[in-house]
């Protein structure tokens, strides 16, 4: 049999996902539900995954050094508690590899502040400022840098996050139509769980910036404060217990949060509290909650107790970050003829005019 290979199509590009996560402290089921849980089960699975904390974008608004500090090792610690695994996954620190900036400024210029200042997230978060930092306008830039350097196929990102991605798209297409393919054309990968509403406000997405503590579980919370929370979410006035998000939010916003620590599907968990009302209901995902999280709670304790290993575990991560980052920015410095001055580049020159 004679198999016949079209020379003049270029491979497919070898399956990479990209994530990144800020340290701002303690995530909450949010958080864990809609992206870390995800990272793990694409980790599971044998995916190619990278996984960043990212501090350079927790600086568009300027944090106290100590509470930065404290931060990342706390993010590290809840990450690797949640199932993230060093041996399978590259974690890593966003500003221990300098290519992330360099790269963002090539593609800085390959974009427009008109095209920056519609989007969504800068106009959303500058919209009360008045005067917004640079970094803020820049962000996106960065955050595609993050995904195009490690030349990631596919990213984790929540349903509201769809819009943000799609610069990097732009990105890579612009840089590979005028300097050639370099990057490949990165795809979403939709958490299911970043839909997870307020537990005081059905209305509005979780958030721990909420000014009202009960409106978030964090993954730090104890089993009594987790029972707690639940017990004061907000329902309606129906007893019984049915999933239908447009009309009873605040019950399904519940059931969305026990079929995803349970791995039930919502029509079984609707099918188990049948003949229970909403007040009995809230005891059963509150202890499925707290059954899920005990774990998580426990080897955070852990792990926050040995700063060293912390540090080890970012160290390796980074180098190994830093050794793929070198190969794309030097290749992408040789495309865009920055690299004229590249010692081995030079030196070869030299050889081949001697000869």
């Amino acid at each position: 049999m004679t198999v016949t290979v079209d020379i003049l199509k270029p491979a497919p590009w070898p399956r990479k996902v990209f994530s990144g996560v800020q340290p701002t402290g303690a995530l909450h089921i949010g958080n864990y539900l809609g992206a870390v849980k995800r990272w793990v089960e694409l980790q599971e699975a044998g995916e190619d995954v990278t996984y960043c904390i990212v501090d350079l974008h927790s600086m568009t608004l300027p944090p106290e050094p100590e509470t930065l500090r404290h931060n990342t090792l706390q993010m590290t610690a809840t990450l690797l508690a949640c199932g993230i695994d060093p041996a399978r996954a590259t974690l890593f620190l966003q500003s221990a590899v300098p290519q992330h900036a360099e790269l963002s400024w090539i593609l800085g210029c390959l974009t427009t502040m008109a095209r920056l200042t519609h989007l969504p997230q800068y106009k959303e978060k500058s919209a009360n400022m008045k005067e917004i930092p640079l970094g803020l306008y820049l962000y996106p830039v960065l955050q595609a840098a993050d995904i195009m350097l490690y030349k990631a196929t596919h990213v984790p990102v929540g349903e509201d996050q769809i819009q943000q991605l799609q610069l990097a798209q732009s990105l890579a297409r612009a840089f590979n139509n005028k300097y050639g393919r370099t990057f490949p054309f990165c795809e979403t990968l939709v958490n299911d769980g970043s839909r997870l509403k307020s537990l005081r406000d059905p209305a509005k997405k979780m958030s721990k910036s909420d000014p009202d503590p009960k409106s978030c579980i964090m993954l730090i919370d104890s089993p009594d404060t987790v029972l707690e929370k639940v017990k004061k979410s907000v329902t309606d006035f129906k007893s019984e217990v049915t999933f239908n998000p447009e009309e009873r939010p605040g019950v399904s916003n519940l059931i969305t949060i026990h079929s995803l620590v349970s791995g039930k599907s919502t029509d079984e968990i609707c099918r188990e509290a049948e003949g229970k009302n909403t007040g009995q209901y809230k005891l059963m995902v509150a202890e499925a909650l707290i059954e899920h999280l005990r774990p998580i709670r426990e080897r955070m304790v852990r792990y926050t107790q040995d700063v060293g290993f912390l540090a080890s575990v970012i160290e390796e991560g980074s180098e190994r970050a830093r050794a793929t980052a070198e190969q794309t920015i030097d290749e992408v410095k040789e495309k865009i003829g920055v690299d004229c001055f590249n010692v081995k580049r030079l030196r070869t020159n030299v050889r081949h005019e001697n000869k």
